[in-house]
């Protein structure tokens, strides 16, 4: 007889901020509220917290379930957990849903606090350093002056990046998956596109299609669609899909209904699947906001575009991490960061996992990826007070965690 584990219960939580958090735009946001979850439990030095910053359409539920509700796993719940690779067991693990997203923390569907109306295309442009900025004041009030690690993949590798160089004497590591130092004219014609194809969109009213009750869901629609094109390799679009038909017709000695605006493909039912579902939960304005963000960061822009010389401020030890047929980031851009980091003396272990998956790969089970982070994390671990990970438990940072430890 199987016994399965008791799965990790999420709670999630809200930390509210009066003062103003002055962007680099120059503008400014008060009066917001940040959205998290913590698992594990705060060790009496508070050395053992780790923060994990997400991707493009992630959030705060980092790992777990919510009690009661099915298929509500958190999005890198094979990473994160009792037993798993950053093993809760030991780690303090806080997940933090950025400014301007749609899931808990404030952005454009909030109100603003000077005009009593929802933002909507009035919310402020974020970057990453501002999300930094945030995620640092939030650590402030849950007392934690340094973090054991930061980790992220894609977008939120680029925020443990910026972590380092912005407050480099706050991070002891710094796990970089599937990331970049900026992104490519090519990445951000990826964006632009899928940009356009939302402000086009008839429903969006120059983003204020909240007041006219309608959601630009046809631009969400192919914004996500090309989005998918780029998540997923060559191959794996292939062995998947193929030229395969979703129903073809029959006595035809093509198949083909010779049409030009039916599903026929089977890669254009999962395109327009998962269009159909993002445009269900994901906000418009967010999308701009952080595809924006994704295409101002650039840490050696201020250096002559010299990245050695940008990574001259960094304290942390780093392990980064890429993946063969992962062209959106693909590991020459990884490997960029891993020579700057050399040049400076830095401690870096890199690993460059052979995985057909492309650039998701970060979010799926790759034994050999899994082990990596493991052994990465069972490393830090080995830095951390004996015995740290249950003594002298503050009861207000203490997760959740369905029995475990």
């Amino acid at each position: 007889m199987t016994v399965h584990a008791k799965p990790m219960i999420a709670t999630p939580q809200a930390m509210h901020f009066e003062q103003a958090l002055q962007l680099q735009s120059g503008a400014s946001v008060r009066d917001y509220t940040l959205a998290y979850e913590t698992y594990g439990t705060l060790n009496a030095d508070r050395s053992n917290a780790v923060l994990v910053c997400h991707a493009l359409n992630a959030s705060h539920h980092v790992a777990g379930v919510y009690e009661g509700q099915d298929k509500s796993e958190g999005w890198w719940d094979n990473m994160i957990g009792p037993g798993k690779p950053v093993d809760t067991n030991h780690f303090f693990v806080i997940g933090v849903n950025n400014l301007g997203s749609c899931f808990g923390s404030t952005g454009p569907m909030h109100t603003h606090p000077d005009t009593g109306k929802v933002y909507g295309a009035d919310f402020p442009v974020v970057t990453v350093e501002d999300w930094v900025n945030a995620q640092a004041l939030l650590l402030d009030r849950l007392g934690i002056t340094q973090l054991a690690a930061v980790l992220g993949g894609s977008l939120g590798g680029m925020q443990a990046l910026s972590w380092t160089l912005q407050y480099p004497d706050r991070v002891r590591h710094a796990v970089v998956v599937a990331s970049a130092p900026n992104l490519t004219a090519e990445n951000i014609a990826f964006n632009e596109v899928a940009r356009r194809a939302i402000v086009t969109d008839p429903d969006f009213h120059g983003g204020h299609f909240y007041e006219h009750g309608v959601v630009p869901q046809r631009g969400l629609r192919i914004a996500r669609m090309v989005g998918h094109i780029t998540y997923l390799s060559d191959d794996v679009m292939n062995e998947k899909f193929g030229r395969e038909l979703r129903d073809a017709v029959v006595g035809s000695a093509t198949g083909y209904k010779y049409s030009t605006q039916d599903v026929e493909f089977q890669i254009e039912s999962y395109l327009r699947y998962q269009g159909d579902k993002f445009s269900e939960y994901f906000d418009a304005n967010t999308y701009l906001l952080i595809t924006r963000a994704l295409d101002y960061f650039d840490p050696a822009r201020t250096y002559g575009g010299d990245l050695s010389a940008a990574f001259a401020r960094t304290a942390a030890k780093f392990l980064l991490v890429s993946f063969t047929t992962d062209w959106r980031f693909s590991p020459a851009r990884s490997r960029e960061m891993v020579q700057a980091l050399l040049d400076n003396q830095r401690d870096v272990s890199y690993a460059e996992i052979d995985a057909p998956h492309g650039h998701d790969a970060f979010l799926l089970d790759d034994a050999r990826y899994m082990n990596v982070v493991r052994s990465y994390f069972a490393r830090i671990s080995g830095e951390l007070p004996a015995c740290s990970s249950n003594n002298g438990v503050q009861p207000a940072l203490a997760a959740h965690t369905g029995g475990a430890a």
